[in-house]
C-alpha cells in the first residue's frame, strides 16, 4: 500500500495520536482515582466521562466551521495542546485534595481541546487525495487509534507501582472483621507524558497553513465535481444519526467500562490498562482495512458486517477472563475501525464543507457515546455489567440493520473524471 507523502497529512496524524492518548487515559485514571484517591461510582465516573465527550462533541462543529475559513492552523496546534494541559489540570487538582466537580470540570474543559484539533485534522487528512479519501481517513485515524491505545498502556503501567497494597495483606481479616480498607495511590507519575505533545504541536503549527489555501479550496471544488450528486433528504441524516448513536454504545460505551468491569474482577491497573489498550489497538490497524474496503466496495454493508461480528463479542466478555478477555476485548476493537468510512460518507453528504462535516459528524459520535456513556453507567449501578453488556450486544445486533436504508448516492465511491479525447484533425 502506497502512504501519502505530504507532510502535512503526517503532522495532522502525529497531533491525532498526541491529542487521543491525552483522551483515552481518562477510563483508566478516573478509575484508579475511584479505587485510590476519591471514591466513586460507576454512574460518577460515566459522569465524568461524558462531560469531557461532550465538551468536544458539541463544539467541533463551530470549529469545523472556522477550520474551513481560517485554515485551522491555531485551532489544530492548540488545540492538542489545551487536551493535555486541562487533563493534566484536573489530575493535579484531585492530588491537592479537591473535590469530584472541581476535577470534573477541568477535565471536561479538555473536550474543547479534542473538539477543535479533530475537525482540522479530518479535513486534511482526506482533501490531499480526494480518490482514495477512505484509506486517507483510515490512516489517519489509526494514528489516533495508536494514541487511544497508548493513553490506557502508558497510564496503567505508570500507575500501577504508585498505590498502596493493604487489602492484598488484609484482605482475609478484613473479611470477617469489617469494611476492607481505603487504599491510597498518586496521579504524579502521569505528569511525565505532558511531554509528549510539544513536537506534535509545534511540527502542526509549522505545516497547517495559516488561510485556506487555493489549493485546499481546488480540491474540495474537485472531489464535490467528482462525487454524484447526493441525497440530503431530512430522512437519510435521521437514519445516520440514529444509526451513529447505537453504534457509539457497541463501541465508546463498552471500551469506557471495561477498566471498571475488570477492576471489579481484581485486575491491577496495568493489566485493566492493557486490556483497554488491546481494544485501540486493534480498531486501529483493522480501520485501515476498513478503509481500503470502503474505497472499493459498498460503505453501508462493510459498516453493517463489522456491527454483527460485534454484537457476540459485547455478549460474551463479561464472562470473560485472562487471554479469552482480551481476544474479546480485540475484535470488538477492530470492528470499532469502521468508524473512519462515517467521516467519509458525512463529507460527501456535505461536499465543499469538508471541516464542518468532519466536525459535525465526529462531535456527534462523540456526543452519542457520552449519553451512551451516563446510560450504561446508570445500568451498570443498577443491574450490574453482565446484564448491561448483554443488553448493548442485543442492540448491536438489531441496529446493524439500518446502515442499509441509508440511500445509495451517500457512499458510493468516486470515479475520476475521465479525460478527454484530443479532438481529431479532419483529413482533406
Amino acid at each position: 500500500m502506497q502512504l501519502p507523502k505530504q507532510r502535512l497529512f503526517w503532522a495532522v496524524s502525529l497531533g491525532h495520536a498526541a491529542n487521543d492518548l491525552f483522551m483515552s487515559m481518562r477510563s483508566v485514571v478516573l478509575t484508579f482515582i475511584s479505587a485510590y484517591v476519591l471514591p466513586m461510582s460507576a454512574q460518577h465516573i460515566s459522569l465524568a466521562v461524558s462531560a469531557i465527550e461532550l465538551c468536544g462533541a458539541l463544539s467541533q462543529p463551530f470549529f469545523g466551521r472556522r477550520a474551513d475559513r481560517s485554515g485551522g492552523r491555531w485551532l489544530g496546534a492548540g488545540g492538542i495542546t489545551w487536551t493535555a494541559s486541562f487533563m493534566l489540570l484536573g489530575m493535579l487538582a484531585v492530588t491537592l485534595g479537591g473535590g469530584f466537580w472541581l476535577m470534573l470540570i477541568l477535565m471536561a474543559l479538555a473536550g474543547f481541546g479534542s473538539g477543535a484539533f479533530h475537525p482540522v485534522g479530518s479535513m486534511y487528512s482526506t482533501e490531499i487525495d480526494p480518490l482514495r479519501a477512505g484509506r486517507n481517513a483510515a490512516l489517519f485515524f489509526m494514528f489516533g487509534q495508536i494514541g487511544l491505545a497508548l493513553g490506557p498502556m502508558l497510564s496503567g503501567l505508570l500507575l500501577d507501582r504508585s498505590h498502596t497494597t493493604l487489602n492484598v495483606w488484609f484482605g482475609a481479616a478484613l473479611g470477617t472483621l469489617g469494611p476492607r480498607l481505603f487504599e491510597r495511590g498518586s496521579l504524579v507519575p502521569l505528569f511525565a507524558l505532558g511531554i509528549v505533545v510539544v513536537p506534535a504541536a509545534v511540527l502542526m503549527a509549522l505545516t497547517i497553513p495559516a488561510r485556506a489555501t487555493d489549493h485546499a479550496h481546488s480540491a474540495r471544488g474537485e472531489s464535490a465535481a467528482r462525487a454524484p450528486a447526493p441525497s440530503t433528504a431530512p430522512r437519510t441524516f435521521i437514519i445516520l444519526g440514529l444509526a451513529v448513536a447505537l453504534r457509539s454504545m457497541a463501541h465508546l460505551s463498552t471500551v469506557n467500562f471495561l477498566p471498571y468491569m475488570f477492576q471489579l474482577k481484581g485486575w491491577s491497573p496495568a493489566e485493566y490498562g492493557a486490556l483497554a489498550s488491546s481494544f485501540w489497538i486493534a480498531s486501529g490497524f483493522a480501520g485501515v482495512w476498513f478503509g481500503s474496503l470502503g474505497d472499493r466496495y459498498d460503505m453501508r454493508r462493510v459498516i453493517m458486517v463489522s456491527l454483527i461480528v460485534t454484537a457476540p463479542a459485547v455478549f460474551l466478555i463479561p464472562d470473560l477472563n485472562g487471554l479469552l478477555a482480551v481476544v474479546g476485548a480485540f475484535i470488538i476493537g477492530a470492528m470499532s475501525g469502521s468508524h473512519s468510512l462515517i467521516v467519509v460518507l458525512s463529507q460527501r453528504l456535505l461536499p465543499g464543507k469538508k471541516g464542518f462535516a468532519s466536525g459535525a459528524t465526529l462531535g456527534f459520535i462523540f456526543a452519542a457515546g457520552a449519553v451512551s456513556n451516563l446510560i450504561v453507567g446508570g445500568l451498570i449501578d443498577r443491574f450490574g455489567t453482565t446484564n448491561t453488556f448483554h443488553l448493548i450486544a442485543g442492540l448491536t445486533l438489531a441496529s446493524s440493520l439500518l446502515w442499509l436504508l441509508i440511500p445509495a448516492a451517500s457512499y458510493k465511491r468516486l470515479e475520476p473524471k475521465p479525460v478527454a479525447e484530443p479532438a481529431s484533425t479532419p483529413s482533406r
